[in-house]
């Protein structure tokens, strides 16, 4: 049951403590979690139905950067994004899981539908293949954002080591590869991986 379009909001704070998270955790509609990265970022995960039910969020969104401007170091980091499938559907709108990682890469334009067979057969089989350790694999695509591109949204449960020795094997390598020769493009910033914990 994942959302129609997902708000992904990244708070850079100056410490992680109580006081910051209770002034920012204060949606009861939203998912937050902590980078386990070793950044002092927040992340809230919002679920919207319609896009015409933005425009109800439009005073929240104002008020998070004021209201929150003695914690932040920077400014808040958004994007909206649109559902396009999930190798392994979410039983909520939002992970209700301990963990969450955040796997995001650009495609170039011309090469997307190319990718998307790609890696229905490649990352999507890798997936659907440890479903036992992967509680949710949602795959959206950006529709407002200042980092286009695809946002995998997985989210599962218990060691993070364990979990992550499923996309560091040699056969994950390679996909990456494959990835990297193909079907990447914006730089550095054009693949990345992000680990939040939920609070």
């Amino acid at each position: 049951m994942s959302t129609n379009y997902l708000l992904v909001s990244r708070y850079p704070v100056k410490n992680i403590d109580n006081k910051t998270i209770d002034s920012i955790k204060c949606n009861e509609s939203s998912r937050y979690f902590i980078s386990e990265d070793g950044n002092n970022e927040l992340l809230e995960l919002k679920a919207i139905n319609k896009i015409e039910d933005i425009s109800n969020l439009e005073k929240g969104l104002i008020d998070a950067f004021t209201v929150n401007k003695d914690y932040l170091s920077g400014d808040i980091k958004r994007e909206l994004l649109r559902f396009v499938e999930a190798p392994i559907a979410s039983e909520s709108e939002l992970p209700s899981t301990e963990f969450v990682q955040l796997r995001h890469v650009e495609v170039p334009a011309e090469r997307y539908d190319d990718y998307l067979e790609w890696r229905d057969r490649t990352i999507f089989n890798v997936v659907r293949d440890n479903a036992d350790k992967i509680n949710s694999f949602e795959a959206y695509h950006s529709l407002i954002s200042g980092q286009p591109g695809v946002l995998f949204v997985s989210s599962f449960n218990g060691n993070v080591d364990e979990y992550m020795q499923l996309f560091n094997d040699e056969n994950y390598k390679e996909i990456i590869k494959q990835a990297g020769d193909d079907y990447i493009t914006g730089g550095d910033e054009g693949l990345y991986t992000r680990l939040y914990r939920a609070i």
